[in-house]
């Protein structure tokens, strides 16, 4: 193999499902060569991990030059920084009583190997090459001196999750547990909050409230609130607004304690134009203290950045020019503090993918 270009450095992904591994190769931010996929037999640890090696080995075998390391998002709890995988995964039982992950593959390949959870990754693709860098660019378009340095990272799907980067460095906290999946449920506060945002949210909300007893899944409670599938339409409208409201709410609590724009991926959120004006609006909303006055739940402007009329108001801000006392100068002050809401225009899967790139790459 020839030696590698420094500016074309390629790292091999891994996509690790409970049913399927997906394995493939990114070069210069970039997909390269055919992705690989194999049964995970995640039941059979030793199946699995014999799996994952072959995986690896194919791929890297398959490349034009050989790889400067392995990154990858794998779900459920770990010590991501040490590499080990363990804890309660459903998707990979076998996983439970901890695996030294990252150690094997690294003595194995003898490159480095970063894991990470995908909504991390998720979050930190956005940041560097997703909704960060395109809100920036559209506010320079726009006249506007505003910049954004911090991201929230939401995606909607069979779970909740989140990731946080903050001047370019994705916040993993101390422990490799910065989540939000197991806030309080806005509507039943003895549950956790995925309850009501997740795929089985959508289903169960939809069947209670229109009786419908078939096995539905998102997709079609979406076509049934878009008027193309037979069902109740102001059920299914109805789920997805609810499934807004609750998500709102975890996220004005996210957003409040980590000031930053807030970019929303996964399979959901495809569904935006049901689910996003009821979030808005929930994160819009009031709170009141215990002497009566009133204040906005949240202490930023939130605006939907999809919505041309939002991002306009956005933009513009409430710039005015303010002397300099003592002195015949004036400065620029913009006193309103905004955030503004975004869904993924390169998609959860590309993010997360452009995240462990780009980790690699960071950290190597």
């Amino acid at each position: 193999m020839k030696q590698q270009n420094e500016n074309k450095k390629i790292v091999v992904t891994l996509d690790a499902g409970g049913t399927n591994f997906v394995f493939g190769a990114i070069c210069d931010g970039r997909p390269i060569g055919e992705t690989l996929t194999l049964p995970s037999s995640a039941h059979d640890l030793d199946l699995c991990l014999k799996t994952l090696i072959q995986g690896f080995e194919q791929t890297i075998n398959s490349l034009p030059e050989p790889p400067v390391a392995i990154s990858f998002a794998f779900p459920g709890p770990a010590d991501y920084r040490n590499g080990v995988i363990g804890g309660y995964l459903p998707n990979f039982p076998s996983f439970r009583d901890g695996v030294a992950l990252g150690p094997m593959l690294e003595h194995k390949f003898g490159i480095p190997v970063f894991i990470n959870n995908d909504a991390d990754l998720f979050a930190y693709g956005e940041a560097m090459g997703g909704a960060l860098p395109r809100i920036n660019r559209r506010l320079k378009e726009a006249g506007s001196d505003k910049c954004y340095r911090n991201l929230l990272g939401f995606t909607f799907g069979t779970g909740f999750g989140f990731g946080f980067v903050m001047n370019g460095e994705l916040n993993l906290g101390d422990n490799s547990c910065v989540e939000t999946f197991c806030l309080k449920h806005r509507d039943y506060p003895e549950y956790i909050v995925e309850d009501g945002i997740a795929i089985r949210a959508i289903k169960r909300v939809y069947r209670q409230l229109s009786g419908d007893e078939r096995e539905l899944e998102p997709k079609d409670i979406f076509d049934i609130a878009e008027e193309n599938a037979e069902g109740d339409i102001n059920a299914a409208r109805e789920a997805f607004a609810t499934q807004g409201r609750v998500a709102g709410d975890a996220m004005a609590t996210a957003v409040t304690l980590m000031d930053g724009l807030i970019v929303i991926g996964g399979g959901l959120s495809a569904a935006s134009k049901y689910f996003m004006p009821a979030l808005i609006s929930e994160m819009r909303s009031r709170i009141r203290t215990m002497s009566g006055d009133e204040l906005n739940r949240v202490q930023m402007n939130v605006y939907n950045l999809d919505d041309e009329a939002d991002f306009k108001k956005f933009a513009s801000g409430s710039s005015t020019k303010i002397k300099v006392y003592g002195t015949d100068k004036e400065v620029t002050y913009d006193p309103e503090k905004r955030i503004g809401i975004t869904i993924s225009d390169i998609g959860a899967s590309n993010a997360v993918s452009l995240g462990a790139y780009l980790y690699a790459i960071d950290h190597i």
